[in-house]
C-alpha cells in the first residue's frame, strides 16, 4: 500500500497543483476582479468520460452536471421535483393544455465572449445599469468604453432557435424527442413555423399537438437550455468545447481527461433571498480519475469536495450491512441519502424476431407469463439488498415507477415477494421440474456480476439454471437495444421527474430501437391507459392511471424490478449548500465552503 500511496502522492500533487495554478489564472483576467480563493473553489471529480458541454449532446449524467453550471432553461425544479420559473418570470398554460406561453427575465445576459459577440452601445449602456443595480451605485455613461463586456440580452428567439437547432438533423443531437411528435409538425415531421413563436423579445409561445401533461418536467432537462446562436457559428462543431450560456459560472479550461475549469460568472442573473448575487463560489475544478478506489482515497485525503455514490469496497469500509455508518467514520464527513429516480431491473425481451439459436429458445420459455413470475417469486429481494449493498436502495416489491415518485405505492401496486414454494408451482404448471430443467443466460456488465451471482443462487434453489453473460456497456446497450439477448439486466434513470416517463418503456408505439421499450411489451389496455394519462390534467386522476398500468406491468411482468435505488452523497464538512435530490442533479450555484 505505501508505493501505491507515493505514486498518488505524486500524481495528485501534479493534477491538484495544475488546477491551482490554472485557477489563479482564471481569477486574474480581469485586474479589476478578484483572484480566485482556495477556499471558494468547489472540486469533483467525474470517473466517467465527459464528450461534450454542448446542452444538446448532454445525454447522460457526466454531461447533465458539466452543462448544469454553464446553462439555464425556462424552468427548472425545485427542492420537490415541481417546475417553477427559471430564466422564464411565469409561465401560463391554455386551458386545453395546447399552449405554453413564457414571459423571460429582461436581465438575463449570455457569458463574455470577445469572439462571439460585438458589443453595441446600447448593450454597454445595458450591462452599466445593471452593475449599477448590484452595486447600488450611480450609472457611469461617460465611460462606457472602460466597461468590456462583449455579450447580449437573452430573447424569446433564442429559444426559438435553441428548439430547433436540437430537431434539425444537421445538429444531431440526441435530445429531439423532447420536442418530436408532442409539438406542431409539419407532414415530413419538422417543427411547424408555429411550434415556437417569439411574439416580441420578451414572450414565448410553444404549442403541442395534444395536450402533454409532463411537458413543463420535460423542459428542465438540459436538451432545452438555451444558447446563443452567434457561439454555435463562430465554433461549429467546436462548440463542445467552447460553451457560452448563461449559468451561474463560465467556462475557461478544459484539458480532456485531466481537468476542466469553471469561473463564476460575476454578471450572473440570479441573487439570494438577501440580495448577495450568486454564485458564492470563485471556481469550479472537475477532475478526471477513472478509478473508484482512487477517487475515494482523493476525496478521503480533502482533495476532493464531494462525490456520488459509493461502490462495493468503498460502501463496506464505510457501512454496515444495515446502512449506518460505521463508528471510526462518523464526523468525518456528512453522508446525505435520499431515494432515487433509478429502477434497476431484469428485462425479458417477449419479440423473436432478432433471437436466434440458443437466445430463440430461451425466449420462447420466457414469453410463457408462468415462467416470468416464477422468476420473481423466487428472489429474495431484502436479502440482495443487505447482503449486497448495505441497504442503499429499497426492494423491488412494488411496480416498476421507483419509491421517488408520487405514484409510487406498494399497497395500490403490490409487486412479488420471495416465495419460492409458489415460483417452483409456476414452473412445474410450464412444464419445468427435475426431469427438464428450465435453463437461461441473464446478459449483464462487469459491475453488475456480483448482483447477477446473487440471483443465480436463488434461481438454482427453485430448479431453474442461469448463466451469466458478462458484456462491455456498448456491447451490452447494442444487443438490448436490438432485441438480440432474451434475458438482461438494465436501469432506468429518469430523463424527468414523471411515472410517465418510467411507464413509456411499456407503450407498444416505442418498440427499441428508436424507442425505450426494450422488451417490445405490447398491450392494448396498457396502451389504451398510457393515451389517456398523457392527456389527463387532473393529478388524482392522472395518478391513478399510472397506477394501473404499473399493475399490468407487474402481472405481465415483461421486467423484474430488483430495487430502487437511492442516492448517497458524501461532502466535506465544510461544504454548505449541496442538497441532495431524486434526480442527482449536481446545482452549485447556491455552494459555499467554510
Amino acid at each position: 500500500m505505501a508505493p501505491f500511496l507515493a505514486r498518488w502522492a505524486s500524481f495528485s500533487a501534479k493534477l491538484f497543483g495544475f488546477s491551482a495554478a490554472a485557477l489563479a489564472l482564471a481569477g486574474c483576467h480581469d485586474a479589476a476582479r478578484p483572484a480566485a480563493d482556495e477556499r471558494r473553489v468547489f472540486r469533483y471529480n467525474q470517473p466517467e468520460a465527459l464528450s461534450s458541454l454542448d446542452p444538446a449532446f448532454a445525454r447522460n449524467q457526466a454531461n447533465w452536471w458539466a452543462v448544469n453550471q454553464l446553462y439555464n432553461g425556462l424552468v427548472e425544479l425545485d427542492s420537490t421535483l415541481q417546475p417553477t420559473p427559471a430564466l422564464a418570470r411565469r409561465y401560463s398554460i391554455s386551458p386545453d393544455g395546447k399552449t405554453y406561453t413564457f414571459v423571460l427575465r429582461k436581465e438575463v445576459f449570455f457569458h463574455e465572449d470577445s469572439a462571439v459577440f460585438k458589443p453595441s452601445e446600447l448593450s454597454l449602456r445595458k450591462m452599466a445599469e445593471q452593475e449599477a443595480r448590484d452595486h447600488h451605485r450611480p450609472v457611469d455613461y461617460d465611460h462606457l468604453e472602460s466597461y468590456p463586456v462583449p455579450t447580449r440580452r437573452v430573447t424569446a428567439a433564442d429559444f426559438v432557435y435553441s428548439f430547433k437547432r436540437i430537431l434539425d438533423p444537421a445538429t444531431a443531437s440526441t435530445g429531439g424527442w423532447i420536442f418530436r411528435g408532442k409539438i406542431l409538425e409539419k407532414p415530413d415531421g419538422s417543427p411547424s413555423d408555429t411550434a415556437f413563436v417569439a411574439a416580441n423579445d420578451s414572450t414565448l409561445r410553444i404549442h403541442l399537438k395534444e395536450p402533454f401533461v409532463p411537458f413543463l418536467g420535460i423542459l428542465t432537462m438540459p436538451y432545452a437550455y438555451v444558447v446563443p446562436h452567434e457561439a454555435v457559428e463562430k465554433y461549429g462543431k467546436d462548440f463542445r468545447e467552447h460553451p457560452v450560456g448563461t449559468g451561474p459560472f463560465r467556462f475557461k479550461l478544459w484539458d480532456e481527461g485531466n481537468v476542466l475549469l469553471y469561473e463564476r460568472n460575476f454578471h450572473y442573473w440570479r441573487s439570494d433571498r438577501q440580495g448577495r448575487k450568486l454564485p458564492y463560489l470563485d471556481a469550479v475544478a472537475i477532475s478526471f480519475l477513472p478509478d473508484r478506489k482512487t477517487e475515494f482515497l482523493t476525496f478521503m485525503q480533502g482533495k476532493l469536495d464531494f462525490l456520488s455514490g459509493i461502490r462495493a469496497g468503498s460502501r463496506d469500509l464505510i457501512m454496515y450491512p444495515d446502512g449506518n455508518i460505521r463508528e471510526d467514520f462518523k464526523g468525518k464527513f456528512t453522508v446525505q441519502k435520499v431515494p432515487y429516480l433509478n429502477t434497476e431491473y431484469l428485462g425479458i425481451q417477449l419479440d423473436s424476431a432478432n433471437l436466434t439459436g440458443e437466445q430463440a429458445v430461451q425466449g420462447r420459455a420466457l414469453r410463457d407469463k408462468r415462467v416470468r413470475q416464477a422468476l420473481n417469486y423466487a428472489l429474495n429481494k431484502p436479502e440482495m439488498l443487505t447482503y449486497l449493498l448495505n441497504r442503499v436502495g429499497t426492494a423491488g416489491t412494488s411496480g416498476f415507477v421507483p419509491k421517488a415518485l408520487p405514484s409510487f405505492s406498494e399497497k395500490e401496486v403490490p409487486g412479488y415477494s420471495y416465495q419460492p414454494q409458489k415460483a417452483r408451482q409456476l414452473l412445474r404448471a410450464a412444464g419445468y421440474g427435475p426431469q427438464r430443467p428450465l435453463k437461461l443466460r441473464l446478459s449483464t456488465v462487469l459491475e453488475r456480476k456480483e448482483i447477477g451471482e446473487y440471483l443465480q443462487k436463488q434461481w438454482a434453489d427453485v430448479g431453474v439454471q442461469v448463466q451469466i453473460d458478462i458484456n462491455q456497456s456498448a456491447a451490452q446497450q447494442d444487443l438490448v437495444d436490438n432485441g438480440r439477448v432474451a434475458f438482461f439486466a438494465k436501469s432506468w434513470l429518469g430523463d424527468y421527474p414523471d411515472a410517465e416517463n418510467y411507464l413509456a418503456l411499456f407503450y407498444s408505439p416505442n418498440f427499441s430501437p428508436a424507442g425505450p421499450d426494450k422488451t417490445h411489451f405490447k398491450n392494448a389496455q396498457y396502451d389504451k391507459l398510457y393515451d389517456e394519462a398523457r392527456r389527463t390534467q387532473d393529478v388524482t386522476k392522472r395518478t391513478a392511471l399510472y397506477q394501473a398500468m404499473d399493475r399490468i406491468v407487474v402481472e405481465e411482468s415483461p421486467v423484474i424490478s430488483l430495487y430502487y435505488d437511492e442516492v448517497v452523497r458524501l461532502t466535506q464538512n465544510n461544504v454548505r449548500g449541496l442538497t441532495p435530490n431524486p434526480m442527482n442533479t449536481l446545482l452549485l450555484e447556491r455552494v459555499h465552503k467554510d
